[in-house]
C-alpha cells in the first residue's frame, strides 16, 4: 500500500490535497501515469538506428550566444537564459537561478557556452531545482553558486536533501511536495507544482527524490518554469489551481525517439499545447540547443516552433531568446 507525504511546515496552494504518493518508499506521478525509463528501453534506443541520422549530422544549427562580462545593473524585472534549463531571473529585486548546470555533462560536451562568467552570478536569493537529473542538478555548479552566495536558499523537491548533503559547506534549503508554497521573502512567492517525470542518478536510487515545476509570482506577473515533463492532465490541474500564466518557460527538446522520450519529455507541439492550457501570454522555449541528448536534430525544436507560429497555432506570443539576451517583463 502506498502513502502520501509532504513537508508539514509548508502550506498548500491546492485545497484538499493529500501530498505526493510513494510506493515502497519511491515517489510516483500519482494520479498521473508513470513513465517507463527502463534500461531495456534505453538499450533498445542505443541499439537502434536513428532515422534522422543524416539530417542530424548535417544540421548547422548553433545557439547564438550574446556574451556579457557581468550581470546588468538593471533594477527592473528581467530574465536571462543561460542555456538548457538554466535561467537568471530578477523579479521585485529578488534574484533567482533555475536548474544551474554550467559545464559539460558526463560524456556529453556542452554545445553552447555560458554567456557570462560563473563568478559574476552573485547576490542570489534562491536557487531552484526542479529535479535531480544531471542536466538539471549539477553538484559542481551548485557548489560554486553557494560558495559565492552564502545566504542563498536552495528550493527543491522532497528528499532533495539526500543529494545536497553530498555537497560541501553549510547549505540553506527548503524542500516541498507538489502544490506546496515555499517560505520566501514577502515580495516574492514560489510554489512547487507537478511534472510527469522521474528520478535516477545511480543504479539503485530510482524515484528516491521527487521532481516538479515552479510557479514564481510577485503580485504583477506569474512565471511558470516547467523543468522536465511529459505532456499530461497535470497542466489543466495546474491551471485550475493557480490560474493563467504570463510567462511560461517550457522544455521543447529531447523528444525522440518517441518510445523512450514521450513518457517524460515534450515535443514542441506538446509544449505549445501545455502553454495553451495554462493560458500563457508569452511562451519562452528552453531545454534545446545546449546538450545533444536525443535523436532529433539540434535545431528541429526551434524550426518546428517557428512553423507552428507561422501557421498561427500558438495562442501565446512566442519569444525565442538567445542565451545572454535580456528579456524584460512588467
Amino acid at each position: 500500500m502506498g502513502k502520501f507525504i509532504y513537508n508539514s511546515s509548508l502550506p498548500f496552494v491546492k485545497n484538499n490535497y493529500n501530498g505526493n504518493r510513494i510506493e515502497k518508499d519511491r515517489f510516483t506521478n500519482f494520479p498521473f501515469p508513470d513513465p517507463d525509463p527502463s534500461f531495456k528501453k534505453v538499450l533498445k534506443w542505443k541499439l537502434s538506428s536513428n532515422p534522422q541520422a543524416a539530417q542530424k549530422k548535417s544540421d548547422p544549427f548553433k545557439l547564438d550566444v550574446e556574451f556579457m562580462p557581468s550581470l546588468p545593473e538593471e533594477k527592473g524585472n528581467y530574465l536571462i537564459w543561460l542555456g538548457h534549463a538554466s535561467f537568471f531571473i530578477q523579479y521585485n529585486g529578488i534574484r533567482i537561478i533555475t536548474d544551474p548546470v554550467f559545464g559539460n555533462l558526463p560524456l556529453i560536451q556542452r554545445k553552447a557556452p555560458l554567456p557570462l562568467p560563473i563568478e559574476e552570478l552573485k547576490g542570489l536569493d534562491y536557487i531552484l531545482i526542479s529535479h535531480s537529473h544531471r542536466d538539471h542538478f549539477d553538484k559542481s555548479s551548485i557548489q560554486q553558486l553557494l560558495k559565492q552566495n552564502t545566504k542563498a536558499v536552495v528550493l527543491g523537491p522532497l528528499r532533495m536533501e539526500n543529494l545536497l548533503r553530498k555537497t560541501d559547506g553549510d547549505i540553506h534549503f527548503q524542500q516541498a511536495g507538489w502544490y506546496q508554497k515555499f517560505d520566501t521573502k514577502k515580495n516574492i512567492s514560489i510554489a512547487f507544482l507537478p511534472a510527469i517525470h522521474w528520478h535516477r542518478r545511480g543504479l539503485f536510487d530510482y524515484n528516491a527524490v521527487l521532481w516538479g515545476s515552479f510557479l514564481i509570482s510577485g503580485g504583477t506577473e506569474k512565471i511558470y518554469f516547467g523543468g522536465d515533463s511529459a505532456f499530461g492532465r497535470h497542466y489543466q490541474e495546474i491551471y485550475d489551481t493557480v490560474g493563467a500564466q504570463d510567462i511560461s518557460l517550457m522544455p521543447v527538446g529531447a523528444y525522440k525517439p518517441s518510445f523512450l522520450m514521450k513518457g517524460s519529455h515534450m515535443s514542441p507541439d506538446e509544449a505549445v499545447k501545455a502553454a495553451d492550457i495554462l493560458r500563457t501570454k508569452t511562451l519562452i522555449p528552453m531545454h534545446y540547443g545546449t546538450f545533444d541528448v536525443s535523436d532529433e536534430p539540434l535545431g528541429e525544436p526551434v524550426e518546428r516552433l517557428l512553423q507552428l507560429d507561422e501557421m498561427e497555432k500558438i495562442n501565446a506570443k512566442l519569444e525565442i531568446i538567445k542565451p545572454g539576451a535580456i528579456f524584460k517583463f512588467s
